[in-house]
């Protein structure tokens, strides 16, 4: 049975979108969508590939947003007929990286596309190979399943180290982001930037009793110095990160968010779906195996030999499982709007009341997904910043603001957020400053979220499989509100 072609844009909408391509001298392009329009698959992969070039033609804030419009047009175009050829897989690629790299015009189409090729597997696999294909996944991904349960079993007997410090303080669009706009600035899958084993750990040779909210003392055989172990030099030596408990609105806004405070509150995220279903790695494979996203390979973003790759999430579970992870090789999927690019995770959490502190405008919600070891170097952001921690558990460093020189930022403005001290590597001849400065810091939580003040530097490393939500929000002045 022959299959359909998908469902393009109206006349009326394309018609509009090629005259804005035309007035910025997209000719060629033009004639060849409108030769896809009649079936021309070879014109439709030529189309594709001169908006593909257009977003690769200078740094990604500087591209013209009508090209990324039209790279979503041809997105479509290339998924009909992969579609109309059987391909789904193939199809479904093709649109997600229009959603990825596309412009917000067509973002509606790309989803109606996904959604119709999606049910169209769905009603064929429910009678003849539901059962089977349930079973093949549990099968396929026991593995994951057991790495899983082992970090959870490495990590269930850490102690909460932040109540320590109660009292203390140190005095939606999806594109651009940092990370995009490097990747397209040298090539799409291999940007290359100029830019372990556990063991049961419980903390239980802390004296808490320290007012500092610190342990008086380490022992060398200790369990506490086995999760020290592989994190930055003197972790834990300073002032810990208060927390609470289903901290009220007001309670934030006045003690935490307009004075500037860092804070762990527990107990908020509990009732989200997402608790439940992203422990399960089944769930994920099962509902957006299939979908290609931009991933993470290496050290970090400063390093030089990091690199990203388009894979599908079914590939990335397979990498995080994996007992052959080396430094060089951790994939993480950092900082991307998968919520956006895939609907059906998006009901899975909820923005956090918080995020409307001061009448407070949502910029980005973005998804942070990975094995044990993955490092988010140190760097600031200038929105307010909510991390939720969903699965495992990640180590964070803070230090204000007011050290910004300390840190020696980046002098290149696409890194000039990021600090140069490498804190796994502390080079103390090279940054002098910076050995001494006092920081804050804890081990975040399952279900627990930690409020990051706007440019606060922070550094974050995952300490167990970890999946993590990020809410950017900015302030909005009642003078904005009227304009808008």
């Amino acid at each position: 049975m022959e299959r359909p072609l998908l469902m393009l844009p109206l006349d009326a909408q394309r018609d509009e979108l090629l005259n804005k391509v035309s007035q910025k001298g997209g000719f060629a392009y033009v004639a060849l969508i409108m030769l896809a329009a009649t079936g021309d698959v070879h014109s439709a992969e030529a189309a594709h590939d001169m908006a593909w070039e257009q977003l690769h033609s200078a740094p990604w804030h500087s591209v013209e947003p009508v090209w990324r419009d039209a790279y979503s047009l041809s997105c479509l175009h290339m998924a009909s007929f992969h579609h109309h050829a059987g391909k789904e897989e193939d199809a479904l690629r093709v649109l997600d990286m229009g959603l990825i790299m596309g412009g917000p015009l067509l973002r509606p189409d790309l989803n109606s596309a996904i959604s119709f090729i999606q049910g169209e597997r769905n009603s064929t696999n429910n009678d003849s190979e539901g059962a089977e294909v349930f079973v093949g996944a549990e099968s396929d991904d026991s593995g994951i399943q057991e790495a899983v349960k082992a970090e959870e079993t490495d990590l269930e007997n850490i102690s909460d180290l932040s109540h320590c410090s109660k009292h203390s303080h140190v005095s939606c669009g999806p594109l651009p982001h940092k990370r995009i706009g490097l990747w397209l600035k040298e090539g799409a899958t291999s940007l290359k930037k100029h830019s372990s084993n556990r063991e049961k750990h419980k903390l239980t040779d802390l004296d808490m009793s320290n007012q500092q909210g610190r342990p008086s003392e380490m022992h060398t055989g200790s369990c506490f110095s086995k999760v020290l172990w592989g994190l930055p030099h003197r972790s834990f030596c300073f002032k810990f990160i208060e927390k609470r408990h289903l901290l009220s609105l007001e309670d934030f806004l006045c003690n935490f968010f307009l004075p500037g405070f860092p804070v762990i509150i527990s107990g908020a995220i509990s009732h989200w779906p997402a608790m439940e279903k992203w422990k399960d790695m089944d769930y994920l494979k099962r509902t957006v195996g299939n979908r290609t996203v931009p991933v993470e390979v290496g050290q970090h973003y400063l390093d030089a030999e990091w690199k990203q790759e388009l894979i599908t999430i079914s590939e990335l579970l397979e990498r995080i499982q994996s007992k052959e992870q080396m430094p060089k090789r951790l994939t993480y999927l950092a900082q991307h709007p998968l919520f956006d690019q895939i609907s059906q995770l998006h009901g899975d959490i909820l923005v956090p009341d918080y995020c409307t502190a001061s009448n407070g405008k949502l910029r980005a919600v973005n998804a942070w997904f990975g094995p044990a070891g993955t490092v988010t170097p140190l760097h600031q952001d200038p929105p307010h910043n909510l991390l939720a921690q969903v699965v495992g558990k990640k180590y964070v460093r803070l230090y204000p603001a007011s050290v910004s020189e300390e840190l020696y930022p980046y002098s290149e403005p696409m890194l000039n957020n990021s600090s140069q001290v490498d804190l796994d590597n502390l080079d103390s001849a090279k940054f002098p400053r910076a050995e001494q400065l006092s920081f804050m810091d804890c081990i975040l939580d399952e279900g627990e979220m930690l409020y990051i003040p706007p440019k606060w530097w922070h550094y974050v490393k995952s300490l167990s499989i970890s999946f993590s939500v990020s809410f950017w929000w900015n302030v909005v002045s009642s003078d904005d509100d009227d304009a808008q």
